[in-house]
């Protein structure tokens, strides 16, 4: 495992040598299942992790590229000595073995469109109160952008973060996409020959600007924009390009989709 070109700083402030936080026993089985698959089948690449806080309410937010790249993800928080706890889509959550599992293990579902929709974001609020690591999906979806960058957010990590004070830790990553292709002509699983799994945590997401005033939705659209601004720019330097100027709205696209049927 390798962790970046930031060793010399990580070496300083590494999290290898604080202590594991208490995990119980669905999250120890989820770590017993999950980490060595991903040592076997993926090289990790993690970068940053002095950014991550060891220990408060804390959310972190992530571009999504695969179906895949929650293990990553939920990887490299547990090697930031921090238990994640992940907003996914409440269908996962109710699939036999697999639902049970991530349900105990406090990982929290998103039920869209329904009656139960505010019910995430409560549940993710108390966590971060309670001292939590928990991590947003801004774009709601795996992107849709044509060369795979970001694209526009919702508001929910903006408000939580609002809400509650906590910082908000951008992080990119890039690689899962080559182990689970999930959308179009490239769909395609590839576990050989291994993978590298790149992320990087970057400092909080200066959000000062926004503290303090009354959170309407003009004021959480402005600062979910630098909240993905700031994820974009994370994935150019993992990438070794810019991102661009204007992020994809799969909302707008849609829209101009069924203008053009």
């Amino acid at each position: 495992m390798t962790y970046g070109d930031d060793a010399q700083e990580a070496a300083v402030n590494s999290p290898e040598h604080d202590p594991r936080p208490p995990r119980g026993f669905w999250f120890g089985l989820v770590v017993a299942l999950v980490k060595p698959f991903m040592l076997v089948f993926t090289k990790p690449d993690f970068q940053g992790r002095e950014n991550m806080p060891r220990q408060g309410g804390v959310v972190f937010v992530t571009n999504h590229i695969s179906h895949f790249d929650p293990f990553v993800l939920g990887f490299y928080i547990w090697e930031c000595r921090r238990i994640p706890r992940l907003l996914g889509k409440a269908s996962l959550f109710k699939l036999p073995i697999a639902g049970r599992i991530i349900t105990a293990a406090g990982q929290i579902p998103v039920y869209r469109e329904s009656a139960q929709a505010a019910d995430a974001f409560r549940d993710a609020v108390a966590a971060v109160e309670r001292g939590e690591c928990v991590g947003v999906y801004p774009e709601g979806t795996i992107t849709r952008d044509p060369e795979m960058w970001p694209m526009t957010g919702k508001t929910g990590a903006a408000r939580i973060a609002l809400m509650t004070g906590c910082p908000v830790i951008p992080i990119a990553n890039w690689g899962a996409q080559e182990v689970f292709h999930s959308y179009g002509s490239k769909f395609r699983i590839g576990l050989l020959p291994r993978k590298t799994m790149k992320v990087k945590a970057g400092p909080p997401v200066d959000l000062d600007a926004f503290r303090g005033r009354p959170i309407t939705n003009e004021l959480l659209h402005e600062a979910t924009e630098v909240i993905m601004r700031t994820v974009a720019a994370g994935l150019g330097e993992l990438r070794g390009q810019t991102p661009p100027k204007e992020l994809f709205d799969l909302r707008k696209a849609k829209a101009e989709d069924e203008e053009n049927k």
